[in-house]
């Protein structure tokens, strides 16, 4: 699996987080962090657009993280998950920049996750996408890490 984000975790206590998930996951992921984009806001989506689009492996299955995306439980995500990986190609996650995705990025997903219509900082985007799929893999595991019941 794949995360491609546009910016750099520098604070330790979200790079601790992060590595926290990153241990636990089966099969790992791989995180490219590429450099924010400079220049005018839609300038900087281009910049940013071409380099995600060019850091996607050619045959992956692409998951754009968009606040118009689909927002899933963590059970239908963990099926998902599990319904992406089993089609043979490489899962990869896009967290875009401040200024956004570009087109050329959303017209690239084969599919799109949202973590609610709130606006949420980019680094808590990664920490919360990273959990998210470990508690998927903890889930199609049977692992008792998730705690389903409501009353």
């Amino acid at each position: 699996m794949k995360l491609i984000a546009v910016g750099r975790m520098k604070d330790r206590a979200e790079v601790a987080l992060v590595e926290r998930y990153l241990k636990r996951l089966r099969p790992k992921l791989d995180i490219v962090e590429l450099a924010d984009g400079r220049g005018s806001p839609d300038e900087i989506k281009r910049k940013e657009g071409q380099a995600i689009v060019a850091a996607c492996p050619a045959q992956a299955f692409v998951v754009v993280l968009d606040e118009a995306g689909r927002n899933f439980s963590s059970v239908d995500f963990s099926q998902n998950l599990a319904q992406w990986s089993a089609l043979g190609r490489i899962p990869c996650f896009i967290i875009g920049g401040a200024e956004g995705l570009d087109a050329s990025v959303v017209n690239r997903a084969d599919a799109t996750l949202s973590f609610g219509t709130l606006t949420w900082p980019h680094m808590l985007v990664r920490i919360m996408l990273v959990e998210q799929i470990y508690r998927a893999q903890a889930i199609a595991a049977g692992h008792p890490y998730h705690r389903s019941g409501r009353p």
